[in-house]
């Protein structure tokens, strides 16, 4: 199955902003809705925001909403999660997810591929 890979994680300050990237491990991909989802220490794997094929639908955990903007670039097979005023609670290790269910999801057993994770550390 093709899988995905995250990029752009790191550590940052409180307010500060970052930008994740994700793009297929494979040199094709499908027209599918994409997701961000994440996962902080000893807490189950959350929904964080979805796109569809055509980036024509958005969706957002009221968590992150007006703070973080899920976006795509189909020319270039990639997905982006663009977080703003990131916060100490943001921490976690963030996952970007494939479906190839007709409508956007939030859960994560809906998803078929994912990326292995990248770490996002907010210091105080």
């Amino acid at each position: 199955q093709v899988q995905l890979a995250e990029s752009g994680g790191g550590l940052v300050r409180a307010g500060d902003s970052l930008r994740l990237s994700c793009a297929p491990s494979g040199r094709t991909f499908c027209n599918c809705a994409m997701g961000w989802f994440r996962q902080a220490p000893g807490k189950e794997r959350d929904f964080v925001a979805a796109i569809s094929w055509d980036a024509g639908s958005t969706i957002y955990a009221d968590s992150v909403n007006a703070r973080f903007t899920i976006s795509r670039d189909n020319a270039k097979d990639t997905v982006y999660l663009h977080m703003n005023s990131l916060q100490p609670e943001d921490t976690a290790v963030y996952y970007c997810a494939a479906t190839q269910l007709g409508c956007l999801r939030r859960r994560a057993a809906e998803y078929d591929y994912w990326g292995q994770g990248i770490q996002v550390t907010v210091s105080s």
